[in-house]
């Protein structure tokens, strides 16, 4: 029971900290506390409401502990797993932070995000005990593969515009961050074709990323209007991403007519 308790937390948890980074970008909090990571000292004179770069922080040590205790509780390839990848997301946090002051690549700020991803993918499956291991049920599971491509090229977009600065409207990419956006775009076809194909299985997904590329659209106009404080839709993104990802697992379905 106990440790049921704890994994219901750790996926709620998990959840959270995907969204409250999309708050932490959204509002241009990234470097507020600079690239100290994960304590600094303004965490604790700072208002905890006052900057959600705080609540990443300290949710992300909250993972961290509860990830321990799980394993100790049941020693699982499912467990052992989402430890390590906490605890490498968490190196990656670190990285991003250096990504938006311009020390570091790009690809640091996607590979972080797709840590991220697949960590929540990890608990999802220890909550059923039965479940395969997180890399056997990856290589089974087609339509995670362009999803998890799309997530990694977006934390590149993320990363690739830099701190508070717009990636500009294009038709033909010139700058790296307008050919990130434009990888993430591709990556985006290539997923909606994937859940096409298996739409009978997938429905309830590829209706949730077709409303999934109107939000992107409308955040990608966000970020070139106010490139330091595009706004809630950042976190929406990240939520949107979520349900995507929990209508895949669970086989969510809609009825689309034409499919039967």
């Amino acid at each position: 029971m106990l440790l049921q308790i704890l994994l219901i937390v750790q996926v709620v948890a998990m959840a959270g900290l995907i969204v409250i980074g999309g708050l932490v970008e959204g509002y241009g909090y990234g470097l507020s506390l600079g690239t100290r990571w994960p304590y600094h000292e303004k965490m604790l004179t700072r208002a905890i409401w006052h900057d959600p770069e705080i609540w990443h922080r300290m949710l992300a040590t909250i993972l961290g502990l509860n990830a321990i205790v799980i394993l100790a509780l049941a020693p699982t390839a499912n467990t052992i797993a989402g430890l390590v990848l906490i605890a490498l997301t968490a190196l990656l946090g670190i990285a991003t932070l250096h990504v938006l002051a311009g020390k570091a690549p790009a690809f640091l700020h996607g590979l972080h995000g797709l840590l991220a991803y697949t960590t929540y993918i990890t608990y999802l499956l220890a909550l059923h005990p039965d479940s395969l291991s997180i890399w056997a049920y990856l290589a089974g599971m087609v339509p995670l593969h362009p999803f998890l491509l799309m997530i990694f090229l977006g934390g590149m977009t993320t990363g690739q515009r830099g701190y508070q600065r717009p990636i500009g409207a294009f038709v033909l990419p010139r700058t790296k961050g307008q050919w990130a956006f434009a990888l993430h775009y591709l990556g985006g076809l290539l997923f909606l074709l994937a859940l096409g194909y298996y739409a009978q299985s997938y429905s309830g997904a590829l209706v949730l990323a077709l409303t999934q590329f109107i939000v992107g659209f409308m955040l990608f106009h966000a970020v070139n209007d106010n490139p330091k404080r595009p706004g809630i839709l950042v976190a929406f993104h990240q939520i949107m991403a979520l349900l995507i990802l929990l209508a895949i697992v669970y086989t969510w379905q809609v009825h689309i007519p034409g499919l039967g």
